[in-house]
């Protein structure tokens, strides 16, 4: 899966874009029909401990998921996006099951 990362005001590493190259192509395996993932990373500029926001993008045919995340580390915000994500491509999947 192509996973296009970008981010916001500062550069990421590239064990960071691994990371999440890596984290993003477990989704194939819930539903095989992915096209591309954007992945957005931000840094706020808070005194919160909890400023970093991962957003997530999905396509599949026909439809796309987002899903926004802010944790205190980066890896932290990919492993709860990824498993959302994981969640609502299940349900999609059962849902077009369904319908056969």
């Amino acid at each position: 899966m192509k996973v296009n990362t970008q981010s916001v005001n500062f550069v990421a590493d590239q064990k960071l874009i691994d990371f999440i190259q890596k984290r993003m192509d477990k989704l194939e395996l819930f539903y095989d029909k992915v096209i591309q993932a954007d992945v957005y990373l931000k840094v706020e500029n808070t005194s919160d401990k909890q400023n970093k926001i991962f957003e997530a993008r999905v396509a599949v045919p026909g439809d796309s998921f987002v899903v926004k995340k802010q944790c205190k580390s980066f890896e932290e915000g990919a492993d709860s996006a990824a498993s959302s994500l994981e969640r609502q491509l299940k349900k999609r999947k059962q849902k077009l099951r369904s319908h056969i």
